[in-house]
């Protein structure tokens, strides 16, 4: 029989930890986005780690700015970002304020509200793809950059909420290079900051960095 999820909102202090401790535990945590359609519930099953000022493949590597300011705030809140001028993606605020740690939510599994993450991933070949890469969950639950520092810790009602779940177990985690990060940031060696569920089929694919081409 498989266990009911724990649906008890996780805790600020869950997120106020070090984010090399978050982002492996985050892993089989629910991710609630309520939308004014209903509410969308995704499993998470893939994330990465970035460490701030310590991290060169952070985005707040080089110190605070308008579009990475929420890093810098209080655990538990949502930093949204816009890259290659088209998608968006979702991570989570942890550690220390004014140390600017988060984890990316790169998959998931949808539990619930798949008809609705459907309408907006009409691409997707079957519901497992629905919230395969960061940029897809982030289409799939219908988040922008006006979720840019929401609290996802607070008791009122919030847009996105994340719920105890069904922790995995340390042998079901799995760790490696992050995707897609140039330099020594993409180093499985120094940074191996990307954890996954093993064998999970919602679990988006390894690509190292590819220089993008300047247009002639």
């Amino acid at each position: 029989m498989i266990a009911t999820p724990d649906r008890t909102p996780l805790p600020r202090e869950f997120f106020d930890r070090p984010v090399l401790d978050v982002a492996p535990d985050l892993l089989g945590r629910i991710l609630v986005r309520t939308t004014p359609d209903g509410p969308i519930a995704l499993r998470l099953t893939e994330v990465e780690a970035y460490d701030g000022a310590d991290d060169p493949g952070s985005h707040a590597y080089r110190g605070r700015t308008a579009r990475n300011g929420v890093m810098f705030g209080p655990p538990g809140h949502v930093y949204v970002y816009f890259t290659y001028g088209m998608w968006f993606c979702m991570n989570l605020v942890c550690g220390p304020e004014g140390k600017a740690s988060a984890v990316l939510l790169r998959a998931g599994e949808i539990i619930e509200g798949a008809e609705l993450a459907r309408t907006r991933r009409l691409s997707a070949r079957n519901d497992k793809e629905l919230a395969k890469g960061p940029a897809r969950l982030a289409t799939a639950l219908d988040v922008d950059r006006s979720l840019d520092g929401t609290d996802a810790c607070t008791s009122a009602a919030t847009p996105l909420k994340v719920l105890t779940g069904t922790p995995v177990t340390r042998d079901q985690v799995r760790n490696g290079p992050r995707t897609g990060v140039a330099g020594d940031g993409g180093n499985g060696d120094i940074h191996p900051w990307r954890f996954w569920i093993a064998n999970d089929p919602t679990v988006s694919p390894y690509r190292a960095h590819v220089p993008r081409r300047r247009r002639s």
